[in-house]
C-alpha cells in the first residue's frame, strides 16, 4: 500500500514524523515553504568563516610558540574550535527537530555531501559547518551556478583539496620550484560536483582548469585572496571554450559554463533523484528534473519542482534506507525532543548519546571516507554490524533522552503514520516494557526506510 501523501512528504522529503500543523504537507506547499526565509538558521545561527578565522589564526599562531607553553597553546585553541564544531552538531539536529520545513534541512544536508569537506584534524573540526552556512544554505533554493562559485571560492574547500597551495608551473613562484600544479580541485569539480563520471571530459580539461583556478588560495591571517604570482599566466582552454582575462572574473565565468551544461544538468537530477526517492528512479522524472534544469539556467527551486510534481515521487514503496542521522533526527523528533534540549546539551552526553553512535552505524559526523561522501546504495548501510548498532541505539538511547517513554503503540502510529503495520503494532504491543517497546518500533525496518 501506497502511504499517505503526508507520510511520505514527511519521511522521504523530511526530517520523519510528527508534522506540526504548520508544516507543508504536499508538493506546493514544500516549494513555496523552501521559496521563504530560512527560519531554522535564523532560529540557531552557527559560525560562518567569519567567526572561525580569528579562531583559525589563533591556531596556526599557537603552533609558532616555543618552549613549555607550546602545547597548551595549541590545547587552548583547539579547544575553542572543537567547541564551535560541536555547536555545529546541535544545530543541525536542533533545526532538523524543530524544522517544519524539513524538505530544507534534508536539502542542506545533501548539498553538504555533494560538496564534501572533510576536516583532517581538530584545528580545523568547524571547516565543513562553515562551508554550509556561508556557501550552501543562502543557495539551497537559488541557481546551482551561484551555489557553485560560492563553494569553489570558499575556503574551506579551498584546503580541502589543496587549491590553497596550487602553483601555475610557469607562474612567478613555479618558475623558482616552490610548489607545483596541483589537479586535485579541479578533478573532483568536474567528476564529483557537475558533469559527474563520464560527463564527456578528458584529463587536458582537468589540468587546463587545475591552471585556470591557480592563483584562488588562503591564509589564515589575511583570509581568502587571489595571488598573481601563484596564477599560471596566459590562456586556458577547458571543454572547449578559451578563457583569458582577469582571473577571478575568469574563473567565475568558467564555473558559471561548466555549471550550465547539459551533463551537469543530467548528474545534479538524477543524483537528486536517487538520493530522495529511489536507487533506481523513474528515468522519466529524472529527464523532467534536467530539462527544469537546464531551461530555468540552473534554478534549483525548479528543478525540486519538477521532482516533486512528477507523479513517482509520492508513489510506491518507501525503500530507501535511512542513513544514521537521519534515522536519528528522525528518533528525536517522535520523541519529542526539544531544540531547547538538544541545545543545552553538554558536549560530553552529546558526544555519548549522539556522535559516538552515528559512528557506530557507519556515519560519523560529517566525515565520509573521501570527498565523494556517502555512498546511496543500500548495502552500504544495512549490515550486519550496521544493523547492530542501529538495534542497540534504539533500545538503550530513548530512555535516556525522554524520562516517560510513550505507549509503544501510540508511538509508533505517531512516528510511521500509516505505514505502522499491523505486526509491529501487534509486537509493539507485547513488548515487556516500554523501552523495549519504543526500541522495537525504531528498529524496526518500516522506522529504517524511507
Amino acid at each position: 500500500m501506497t502511504p499517505a501523501t503526508e507520510t511520505i512528504a514527511a519521511i522521504r522529503f523530511g526530517c520523519g514524523l510528527p508534522l506540526s500543523d504548520k508544516a507543508p504537507r504536499d508538493a506546493r506547499a514544500m516549494i513555496a515553504a523552501l521559496a521563504g526565509p530560512d527560519l531554522m538558521a535564523q532560529a540557531w545561527p552557527l559560525a560562518g568563516q567569519e567567526a572561525l578565522a580569528p579562531l583559525q589564526f589563533a591556531a596556526a599562531e599557537a603552533k609558532k610558540v616555543r618552549g613549555a607553553g607550546r602545547e597548551k597553546a595549541i590545547n587552548d585553541a583547539r579547544a575553542q574550535i572543537v567547541a564551535v564544531s560541536e555547536q555545529g552538531v546541535r544545530g543541525t539536529l536542533a533545526r532538523a527537530v524543530a524544522a517544519d520545513d524539513g524538505f530544507r534541512e534534508r536539502l542542506a544536508a545533501f548539498w553538504a555531501d555533494h560538496f564534501t569537506v572533510i576536516a583532517p584534524n581538530l584545528s580545523e573540526a568547524a571547516v565543513p559547518q562553515a562551508l554550509i552556512e556561508d556557501a550552501i544554505r543562502p543557495h539551497l533554493a537559488g541557481h546551482f551556478p551561484d551555489m557553485l562559485i560560492a563553494v569553489s571560492l570558499h575556503p574551506s574547500m579551498l584546503t580541502y583539496l589543496d587549491q590553497a597551495v596550487s602553483v601555475g608551473p610557469n607562474s612567478q613562484r613555479g618558475q623558482r620550484k616552490e610548489a607545483g600544479l596541483n589537479e586535485n580541485f579541479a578533478r573532483e569539480l568536474l567528476e564529483l560536483h557537475t558533469l559527474g563520471v563520464g560527463g564527456g571530459y578528458a584529463q587536458a580539461d582537468v589540468r587546463e582548469l587545475a591552471e585556470l583556478l591557480t592563483g584562488l588560495t588562503w591564509d589564515p591571517r589575511r583570509g581568502f585572496e587571489y595571488d598573481k604570482r601563484r596564477a599560471e599566466p596566459g590562456a586556458e582552454t577547458v571543454l572547449g571554450t578559451i578563457y583569458a582575462g582577469e582571473k577571478v572574473a575568469t574563473i567565475r565565468q568558467a564555473l558559471t559554463d561548466i555549471a550550465l551544461r547539459p551533463e551537469t544538468a543530467a548528474h545534479l537530477a538524477r543524483k537528486l533523484a536517487v538520493h530522495f526517492v529511489a536507487d533506481q528512479p523513474d528515468p522519466a522524472m529524472v529527464e523532467a528534473m534536467a530539462g527544469a534544469y537546464t531551461a530555468s539556467g540552473g534554478n534549483l527551486l525548479q528543478v525540486y519542482a519538477a521532482m516533486l510534481d512528477h507523479p513517482a515521487a509520492w508513489t510506491g514503496p518507501l525503500t530507501k534506507a535511512r542513513q544514521p542521522l537521519d534515522l536519528t533526527i528522525a528518533a528525536l523528533r517522535a520523541l519529542g525532543v526539544t531544540a531547547d534540549r538538544i541545545m543545552e546539551m553538554p558536549a560530553g552526553r552529546l558526544r555519548k548519546l549522539v556522535v559516538g553512535h552515528l559512528a557506530a552505524m557507519g556515519q560519523p559526523f560529517r566525515r565520509p571516507r573521501g570527498p565523494d561522501g556517502w555512498a546511496e546504495e543500500e548495502e552500504a548501510w544495512i549490515t550486519p554490524s550496521g544493523l547492530a548498532a542501529r538495534v542497540t541505539w534504539a533500545m538503550t538511547i530513548p530512555q535516556q533522552f525522554v524520562r516517560e517513554l510513550p505507549d509503544p503503540v501510540e508511538f509508533a502510529r505517531l512516528a510511521l503514520g500509516d505505514r505502522a503495520s499491523e505486526a509491529l503494532l501487534w509486537a509493539a504491543a507485547r513488548a515487556e516494557k516500554r523501552s523495549e517497546g519504543v526500541g522495537i518500533v525504531l528498529a524496526s525496518a518500516e522506522f529504517n526506510r524511507r
